[in-house]
């Protein structure tokens, strides 16, 4: 690939907060390219020459566009990744803008955030433990009231309240802020932790149905 196309491409990544679509073996050809230069240099006789000078600014100027490309794209996926553990929803083009191996950091990224996060923030030590079948319905309001997460006989930590919702359109899996994944199809009846179904419904997702509410 030939360095103004590398440099188009970087110049478009520059110019927009979200994921651009890049040839999918960009990294695998340049390093290619980048290997084939620097054998040319080491087989060149005179160190000095214009033609040696000529391949190493060429071979430096591709690297550095490279890593210019790969930090831009790097930062993005941190970000969605940070996004997605706050509860806003990942777009399926925003997965399938990713190479191989950007979905494979996405992926290790999320899950070392939502591990550190259950370790740091909502450890099973900082729930009180209720007796299975006291509640009928899971945490809605900001406060501690016994009630429990769904499925799990564990109470919430306060302020981590949750909303019975209505699921307006299907969407990806995502990672509540509770830490569990949750897979919504449309129609579903479900309890969401509230920072995430207030996310969900400014988008127009969900529907908040909480009784009372």
């Amino acid at each position: 690939m030939h360095l103004e196309e590398i440099r188009a491409i970087l110049l478009s990544e520059r110019e927009t907060g979200r994921l651009t679509s890049i040839p999918s073996d960009i990294f695998e050809t340049t390093k290619k390219e980048l290997e084939e230069l620097t054998s040319d240099v080491h087989a060149n006789e005179d160190p000095f020459s214009d033609r040696t000078r000529v391949l190493i600014e060429r071979a430096s100027s591709i690297r550095e566009t490279l890593q210019d490309l790969f930090r831009i794209r790097a930062e993005k996926i941190l970000a969605l990744s940070s996004g997605h553990i706050d509860g806003h929803p990942l777009e399926k083009d925003e997965l399938k803008k990713m190479l191989p191996a950007e979905r494979e950091m996405f992926d290790a990224v999320t899950g070392a955030i939502a591990k550190n996060r259950e370790i740091c923030i909502i450890t099973r030590h900082d729930r009180i433990p209720v007796a299975p079948g006291e509640n009928k319905f899971p945490l809605t309001g900001d406060e501690t009231t016994g009630e429990t997460i769904p499925g799990t006989g564990e109470t919430p930590l306060p302020g981590q309240g949750y909303i019975l919702a209505r699921v307006l359109d299907n969407m990806e899996p995502f990672m509540g802020v509770d830490g569990r994944i949750y897979h919504l199809m449309k129609e579903d009846i479900v309890t969401l932790p509230r920072r995430n179904a207030e996310v969900l419904n400014e988008r127009n997702i969900v529907l908040n149905i909480t009784p009372g509410k």
